[in-house]
């Protein structure tokens, strides 16, 4: 690793940084709240890049958030509450006490441990969450927030003692569900055990080491490449698909899967 050429790239981008803030009206008239849609949309748009797997955008996708964090940095100085070293500093600090296994005598057995540890010394900082579920951030998406709330209480020991007992739970979900769709109770009552039902499919799936964000986008890549396909072949049939009966797009479906 050559720590001078990452030094020197660093110390350009401040500097650029500071000419933007200066001279640009655009960067200029920037503050925390009209960066953060931005910074929103560019975390998505590095999570494309990983998933095509495309290394070279997602070198540029990581660059356009490092952008961010310096911008908001800059501004922070300005506003004399942080500069960018006092980022870094603070993050310095946080690793090497959260990391008392490897900077500190704390043993441990395994990741488990090692995340059951994380969570309890986040609670333990100075100024850090009061509860556990307050580090939880309100805008995540809610399948994401599903995952992190349970993540969370987990590591306070909140969680099945055995995976394979969630699948009651599960069941239990679906039947409730049932019972209010065949009952043709309100929308909301619905929802509601809907809900519930996401909610325990979501704990099965982290209790089994499965990414449900993950899963999730797979299948939906999955059917978009089916339905393209599907979609292609009518089209060069000359056949619109509003026209096409059930049946017959069941049977280019099936010729799409064998293609996965």
């Amino acid at each position: 690793m050559n720590m001078e050429k990452h030094k020197n790239s660093f110390a350009r981008l401040l500097e650029i940084m500071n000419v933007l803030r200066e001279k640009c009206p655009w960067d200029k008239e920037q503050t925390l709240e009209s960066l953060r849609t931005l910074t929103i949309e560019e975390t998505y748009e590095l999570a494309d890049a990983i998933i095509d797997n495309d290394l070279q955008e997602v070198k540029k996708e990581l660059g356009d958030l490092l952008l961010h964090i310096v911008f908001y940095a800059k501004i922070g100085d300005e506003k004399g509450a942080f500069d960018i070293s006092d980022v870094i500093e603070n993050l310095n600090e946080k690793l090497i006490y959260r990391h008392p296994h490897i900077f500190g005598d704390a043993e441990v057995k395994d990741t488990k441990e090692v995340l059951e540890n994380w969570e309890q010394l986040k609670l333990k900082e100075k100024g850090g969450n009061k509860t556990v579920l307050e580090g939880v951030p309100k805008s995540l998406p809610a399948l994401i927030k599903a995952y992190r709330i349970q993540d969370k209480v987990r590591g306070v020991g909140f969680d099945w003692d055995e995976r394979d007992q969630v699948w009651g739970k599960v069941a239990e979900e679906l039947d409730e569900l049932k019972v209010e769709l065949k009952a043709d109770s309100s929308s909301l009552e619905a929802e509601q055990e809907f809900g519930d039902l996401f909610f325990s499919l979501i704990n099965a799936a982290r209790l089994y080491g499965i990414n449900p964000e993950n899963a999730l986008e797979r299948t939906n890549l999955k059917f978009i490449k089916r339905f393209n396909y599907l979609e292609e072949k009518t089209l060069k049939q000359g056949i619109n698909l509003k026209e096409m009966p059930l049946v017959e797009m069941d049977k280019i479906w099936e010729e799409a899967k064998k293609l996965d």
